[in-house]
């Protein structure tokens, strides 16, 4: 009889076992670079530095309080810049548009000591939108189809040559189908995986499991069909656990078809929170450590944030962003119109 009470009890007490509570009550932004520019890429390298990239050819380090600025040109016009990325090395800038222009500036802490052009691309319907790197060798960036499929360049040397993959090694690109350059984030990487969502006509997540050799796509329940629905953001927690977020830009309000979550690595998706807020997000994150509980998902509507893996949401702020980037579970930089702020997220 001992034996069993001894058992019940030790029963009552794993049961009354509570789940971590990866919930956000509130979040302090505080500003930490102003000017008249869109900020769609952001690079944190620790809580008190951030590279960004920016339109008008603006590219820089907030060091502290130090702002380190740059203006970059291609002859006589100012690039615009969507994409950015980073290894210990180096910082790497990728522009939008004709021609797209990637850069490598190598740093030391928060100074520059070169740029150096590294890869160029010029036709009409060039349009690149994100970047990543998988280790201090391996990077990839994705663009707008060209010739009927995704535009991809990789890196294999630290940045310093880029290719672009050729259509017969990829997916093709369905009439209508493109990516979005709103936050840098509709590339995912874990690993060796890349994972890219489109928008569009058609809202699909292509999938490779060896950096870029070969090459899958699966379908998303997310609302597509019009130019400017579609995915705009994916992140992956770990090798199975990922996010996809996006809407209608033209109807941000939407809560419906506009978010949605895996547990095989992208192969299926299914729909989270549907009908139920928030609606359009542009840039969606997990926050680390969080066993892939905690998200943040931000936009120009605001700042909204998940507990449960994505089940239900709370908006904590209204302030509105393009792009985030955590630096650790409860510090993050946060991009928009004229600003670049910090985020201390509370519980």
């Amino acid at each position: 009889m001992r034996y069993l009470v001894s058992l019940l009890f030790v029963f009552s007490l794993f049961s009354c076992e509570t789940k971590p509570d990866y919930t956000f009550s509130s979040v302090e932004i505080s500003p930490v670079f102003i000017d008249s520019l869109s900020i769609r890429a952001i690079e944190p390298i620790n809580e008190n530095m951030v590279w960004f990239a920016a339109d008008k050819g603006r590219v820089g380090v907030i060091d502290g309080d130090t702002p380190r600025l740059a203006n970059i040109k291609y002859g006589d016009s100012l690039l615009h810049f969507r994409s950015i990325a980073s290894t210990k090395e180096a910082i790497f800038v990728l522009s939008i548009a004709n021609p797209a222009v990637l850069y490598k500036i190598g740093v030391d802490g928060a100074k520059a000591t070169n740029i150096e052009e590294v890869y160029t691309e010029k036709g009409e319907n060039v349009f690149y939108d994100s970047m990543k790197f998988w280790n201090e060798k391996e990077g990839i960036a994705v663009g707008d189809p060209i010739n009927g499929c995704l535009s991809i360049i990789i890196t294999r040397d630290g940045g310093n040559h880029w290719n672009k993959l050729d259509c017969s090694n990829l997916p093709s690109a369905e009439k209508g189908e493109a990516a979005f350059a709103a936050s840098n984030s509709n590339i995912a990487v874990y690993d060796n995986q890349v994972w890219i969502a489109t928008g569009g006509k058609r809202a699909r997540v292509l999938h490779s499991a060896n950096k870029g050799e070969n090459w899958e796509i699966f379908e998303t329940p997310i609302i597509q069909g019009k130019a400017m629905t579609g995915i705009y953001s994916i992140d992956f927690y770990d090798a199975k656990t990922g996010i996809i977020f996006g809407g209608d830009w033209e109807n941000k309000k939407l809560n419906e078809g506009n978010k949605a979550v895996t547990k095989d690595g992208g192969k299926t998706w299914k729909l989270i929170a549907n009908g139920k807020e928030p609606g359009y997000r542009s840039s969606v994150k997990y926050v680390p450590e969080t066993e892939g509980q905690g998200i943040v998902a931000i936009g120009s509507p605001g700042i909204s944030v998940s507990g449960d893996g994505g089940k239900s949401w709370n908006e904590i702020s209204k302030e509105g962003f393009f792009a985030i980037e955590f630096v650790n579970d409860s510090v993050a930089f946060a991009s928009g119109n004229n600003r670049i702020s910090k985020l201390l997220f509370k519980k």
